[in-house]
């Protein structure tokens, strides 16, 4: 393991407060169920519950690979393969060779070029984390869970498709028409639970 920067520990701290966010999110949901009548619909707190955990695993890994990056062209961390082939537009280049912080530069130009991308599903969330190190991602992480890496990556899958159904499709069900998809309290606090399990185990192999 590489010595932790105040950045990366940071980042992780600030997935734990993303979550707890979601969590906190969910109290308010049950607490409002306890007290209106069965004709109030409130599960839709239950699916923002899973967008927002889901979310908090993308900026990890967008804040990860932002700082595991600086970090590397500071000499800081190996170099990857994926890392040695990362574009940079000329302007990166000038503001590089004109002594501009690496925080800038490179930090900048990561975040124009990422900006668009998720990092949500577990093949996009490996190519990130290849650019910052060369191991191999799932097999570690189900290492450190206790998993096979086929079926932590299976586990990711649902619960993004499930946050795109949320996010994209208004979580309606088509085949039955004019209702959405069953949740409830205990699937999205296990969700939350399961997206926390994920983000440590990558921090760790990471740092």
């Amino acid at each position: 393991m590489l010595l932790l920067s105040q950045d990366m520990n940071n980042t992780i701290l600030q997935f734990r407060r993303n979550l707890l966010r979601a969590r906190e999110l969910g109290n308010l949901g049950t607490s409002i169920n306890n007290i209106v009548t069965s004709g109030i619909d409130i599960s839709d707190i239950w699916r923002a519950q899973i967008v927002l955990c889901v979310s908090a695993l993308d900026y990890l890994i967008h804040e990860l690979t932002r700082i595991g990056m600086i970090e590397i062209a500071k000499g800081n961390r190996p170099k990857t393969d994926s890392f040695l082939k990362f574009p940079l537009p000329i302007d990166a280049m000038e503001r590089a060779l004109n002594g501009q912080a690496h925080e800038f530069w490179l930090g900048d130009t990561i975040r124009e070029k990422h900006s668009w991308l998720s990092f949500q599903h577990p093949d996009k969330i490996a190519d990130a984390i290849r650019l910052i190190s060369s191991k191999k991602l799932w097999e570690e992480v189900g290492t450190s869970l206790n998993m096979k890496a086929k079926d932590i990556k299976l586990r990711v899958e649902i619960i993004v498709d499930r946050r795109n159904k949320i996010a994209h499709e208004a979580d309606m069900d088509p085949t039955n028409p004019g209702f959405q998809w069953p949740i409830d309290s205990l699937m999205a606090s296990k969700t939350i639970d399961e997206i926390e399990r994920v983000g440590e185990a990558i921090f760790s192999v990471v740092v």
